[in-house]
């Protein structure tokens, strides 16, 4: 069953998991099971999604009741006008907060987006963000004989594909977990050291206006168990609760 954190007769929330795809994907075909199947048969009604989540991603994902809403939602999420909050943690020390302003390039999935152009230029890319806490281990990794970590609040101003992911790269500061974009010496210790399998990085809040009553919703996700597990190990225990 999945978490439901808000739910209405227009809007439903879940607490996606790590691992779940939002949809049905030409890239993942063995995949069997998807948040909008399983959210549609939870709560028996046809639901319509809004925005995405990344399969590895873990936290907030919202969708509508009705293709109506879903349009509202949707210009919300385009015009810019939802503030979202993400959990990382990433390598290394990283600085008390700061801007990230950095274009990204569009970046096309070969077979999901293979009649699409590949010659945009970058879009505009900014994340706002800060750190809450920091951890050194006494485990040498690469050049270096110990490990930091640094636990931050992100907030993305723009939507663009993987944006964080490739954001914390540009500073330096890769996600743990990210075997993509990330450092695979780092993933490998957690995994060694932690038995961490997933990506480190988690929807928290979600703030947006009602579609009907024009109120302003704000939607919190806690941390899974896994993560905030983690962040316990990492001394960083009251910060996750």
């Amino acid at each position: 069953m999945l978490e439901l954190v808000y739910r209405d007769n227009y809007v439903v929330a879940i607490n996606k998991p790590s691992g779940l795809l939002v949809h049905r994907s030409l890239i993942d075909k063995h995949e069997t099971q998807f948040a909008i199947q399983l959210t549609r048969d939870q709560i028996g009604q046809k639901v319509y999604p809004v925005h995405r989540l990344d399969k590895p991603t873990s936290g907030i994902l919202v969708f509508a009741l009705s293709s109506e809403i879903a349009r509202q939602l949707t210009e919300q999420f385009t015009q810019g006008l939802i503030a979202k909050q993400y959990l990382a943690l990433v390598r290394g020390y990283c600085a008390e907060s700061g801007i990230i302003d950095y274009p990204l390039q569009e970046q096309l999935d070969r077979i999901a987006d293979a009649l699409a152009e590949s010659d945009k230029p970058p879009q505009e890319a900014i994340t706002h963000y800060a750190t809450l806490a920091q951890a050194e281990l006494p485990w040498a990794v690469g050049r270096y004989p110990t490990a930091r970590y640094s636990l931050m609040a992100l907030e993305p101003k723009t939507g663009r594909k993987h944006q964080l992911r490739r954001h914390m790269k540009h500073i330096f500061h890769p996600i743990i977990g990210d075997t993509t974009h990330g450092d695979g010496k780092h993933n490998q210790l957690f995994r060694q050291r932690f038995n961490c399998q997933r990506l480190l990085l988690h929807a928290t809040r979600l703030v947006l206006t009602h579609p009907i009553d024009g109120q302003v919703l704000t939607l919190n996700a806690a941390l899974p168990d896994d993560f905030a597990h983690l962040l316990k190990q990492l001394g960083m225990n009251s910060v996750s609760s």
